[in-house]
């Protein structure tokens, strides 16, 4: 944004999806996943614009199997990807880790996470809550620069003029897109486009979901997103319904 046009005040979402701020101090991850359980219909966006960060959350009730719901997890990643593609200088590139870390420029920035009701991953969710949290500016006597190299933040990464609240529509936006790709034709374009972006794929990697270490070389995703590891000539999968938080 340049200094005549002022920050929007709330963000521009596609149809049948609608605003609502977290409120000050409220994690819109855990407001959703709230107003998921009381029966909020899908559609609803908890957000919070911070100075350092930007948090939002996406409630949807994907009518799929939870394993194959897990898609909206690639669906959010590259609907930020291309969110940030639009809005950010032409240099700045957007990448993945499995299962839900971004990063630009090669530093993690941020992630997304999901949440779903308790249901068996071969049934169907009641719902499922998608999360967005990214940092924007870094925060003032915590980390000294070059301290966190592997760690960033947008305007670190030459995104001053990005518009927290413009962002966050098109992240919306972009992840709608992806979902309705989801429903045309299934995960393999997802899949197709997220291997594309992967940053580590075919490199040593370590992860640790629901307190579990996993480590191993990166050889690929199964046809449902999850992670094929390579150790001690044996592969091993884990699906990405592991990233699942409690709910």
């Amino acid at each position: 944004m340049n200094e005549f046009e002022l920050e929007p005040t709330e963000p521009s979402l596609p149809p049948l999806f609608r605003g609502e701020k977290a409120g000050e101090g409220v994690d819109p991850f855990t407001k959703a996943i709230s107003a998921s359980i009381t029966g909020v219909d899908p559609g609803l966006v908890v957000y919070s614009i911070e100075p350092h960060r930007i948090r939002a959350a996406m409630v949807l009730a994907p009518e799929a199997s939870l394993e194959d719901s897990m898609a909206m997890v690639f669906a959010a990643s590259l609907g930020f990807g291309d969110a940030l593609g639009a809005l950010a200088p032409p240099e700045v590139g957007v990448h993945m880790d499995w299962p839900g870390t971004l990063r630009v420029n090669a530093a993690k920035c941020g992630r997304i996470h999901v949440a779903a009701s308790d249901t068996p991953t071969d049934q169907e969710p009641d719902w499922l809550v998608v999360g967005l949290d990214v940092p924007v500016f870094p925060i003032a006597d915590t980390v000294e620069p070059g301290e966190a190299p592997d760690s960033t933040t947008l305007t670190e990464e030459g995104c001053v003029d990005v518009s927290s609240m413009e962002l966050l529509g098109s992240w919306t936006r972009h992840t709608l897109v992806w979902i309705n790709r989801w429903l045309d034709e299934g995960i393999a374009p997802l899949h197709a486009d997220w291997r594309s972006r992967a940053f580590s794929l075919g490199d040593e990697i370590s992860v640790t979901l629901q307190g579990e270490s996993f480590a191993g070389t990166f050889v690929g995703l199964d046809d449902k997103g999850g992670l094929l590891l390579r150790a001690d000539d044996e592969t091993k999968l884990i699906p990405l319904s592991k990233m699942l938080e409690m709910s």
